[in-house]
């Protein structure tokens, strides 16, 4: 449920049972999606079924390449988003399906950019590739066209998308996308995809292919976390310009910055067992930033 905190809504914790009262974006986004789900109840009410709909079509984007068996279906199924997406910028009818429907609305009533679309769903043809980024630059490109460009709709959808907390924006979407795939690099690694880019690989004399905790692993990791902290930093230059309004897009900014903390306290190592383990605070740190009105 929700409940008031300082004047500002903030999250309390929802029973399972609570599911039934979410529009099914909404359900789907909690259920996959903690971290954006808690960040989009801090929006106005009017604004957070767009929000909902936005982080349940990136779920759907992102979980492509483990839904399939082949790249050629997984190609298959980002064409089929594409096709619905240039529906939904139409004004003809879509298909019946409950988050084609939801981002429709979304993108009708609060006249988002379909570059953003077009971004993201290219990007994640490189979730098909299992060679590592050959940089830096390159991953923090994927993260851009992957996390920031979901920040910039999730702004436009707030009316929000003043310069300033656009580039917030994009810095922030880096940062978060950067620390999530550090968290969540066992399961990526077990899949076959590759993190650390070829340049950190080479300096630290890591296999990228053959990731195993290991002090070049660390030292890797610490590289790619600091340059997830530097965007951090810039960011949060920035807030003193930023208006109220687009907080909720940002607080992924909250989530990014203790889960860099967390891993520094393991050493840098991302198969430490303590960092699979949620946050039991984040709903009231989220509700803390959102109550001094930072990220």
């Amino acid at each position: 449920m929700l409940r008031k905190l300082g004047g500002e809504t903030s999250v309390h914790s929802q029973r399972s049972s609570d599911l039934q009262h979410l529009s099914p974006a909404a359900a789907l986004t909690r259920r996959h999606d903690r971290d954006r789900f808690q960040t989009a109840l801090f929006a106005p009410a009017e604004h957070r079924e767009a929000l909902f709909a936005l982080y349940a079509f990136n779920y759907e984007i992102a979980r492509v390449r483990e839904a399939v068996t082949q790249p050629m279906l997984g190609r298959i199924r980002l064409e089929w988003w594409r096709e619905n997406i240039a529906a939904a910028f139409g004004s003809g009818a879509v298909r019946r399906h409950p988050v084609v429907e939801a981002l429709t609305a979304a993108i009708r009533d609060r006249r988002l950019e379909r570059a953003h679309f077009d971004r993201i769903i290219g990007a994640r043809e490189a979730d098909f590739d299992d060679e590592p980024p050959s940089n830096l630059a390159a991953l923090e490109d994927y993260s851009e066209a992957t996390s920031s460009c979901l920040i910039y709709l999730a702004l436009e959808a707030l009316e929000a998308g003043d310069p300033a907390a656009v580039e917030a924006g994009r810095h922030i979407g880096i940062a978060y996308a950067l620390a999530g795939q550090l968290r969540a690099m066992p399961p990526l690694t077990a899949s076959g995809r590759r993190v650390i880019p070829a340049d950190i690989a080479a300096r630290t004399g890591l296999d990228p292919h053959e990731v195993r905790r290991s002090s070049a692993l660390r030292t890797a990791v610490a590289e790619i976390a600091g340059a997830a902290e530097d965007h951090l930093r810039a960011a949060r230059e920035r807030r003193g310009s930023v208006t109220r309004a687009g907080l909720p897009a940002l607080l992924p900014a909250v989530v990014a910055g203790q889960s860099l903390k967390r891993l520094h306290r393991a050493g840098h190592d991302p198969f430490d067992p303590a960092l699979t383990r949620p946050d039991p605070l984040q709903s009231w740190r989220l509700a803390a930033a959102s109550l001094r009105r930072r990220f």
